[in-house]
């Protein structure tokens, strides 16, 4: 993937119609992946008012997105008939992640900020 190719899919046809859709708190998490930091991304997400959360440069223990991609491929290896092409493939990945709980996924975020907040310093 390219920055934009990023910018053009993920973040104009994606998130920026989320992010019309939320509060003005809205914030926008990606890791440090290079197409992600790509000036054009960050231009994009400037003119649409867009606040990107910080992310240190390695942190996959701080990444909660990890933990909802497995929550996503076991929803998609339980159902009785798995995908067999592209387009099924998808259909089935966004019925699956609309259904995932959102107390699900709160206590994915909570798993990673919890450790943070109760270590000392």
């Amino acid at each position: 993937m390219t920055g934009h190719i990023y910018r053009d899919v993920i973040l104009e046809q994606h998130v920026r119609l989320f992010r019309g859709a939320m509060d003005a708190e809205f914030l926008f998490m990606d890791d440090n992946a290079r197409p992600y930091r790509a000036n054009i991304v960050y231009e994009c997400l400037q003119s649409e008012d867009i606040t990107r959360m910080d992310w240190p440069a390695y942190s996959p223990d701080l990444n909660p997105i990890e933990h909802a991609w497995d929550m996503l491929c076991r929803r998609i290896a339980a159902r009785q008939l798995p995908p067999t092409c592209l387009p099924e493939l998808r259909r089935a990945l966004l019925d699956e992640w609309c259904n995932i709980p959102q107390d699900q996924i709160d206590n994915l975020i909570l798993g990673v900020v919890r450790p943070v907040l109760h270590r000392p310093g």
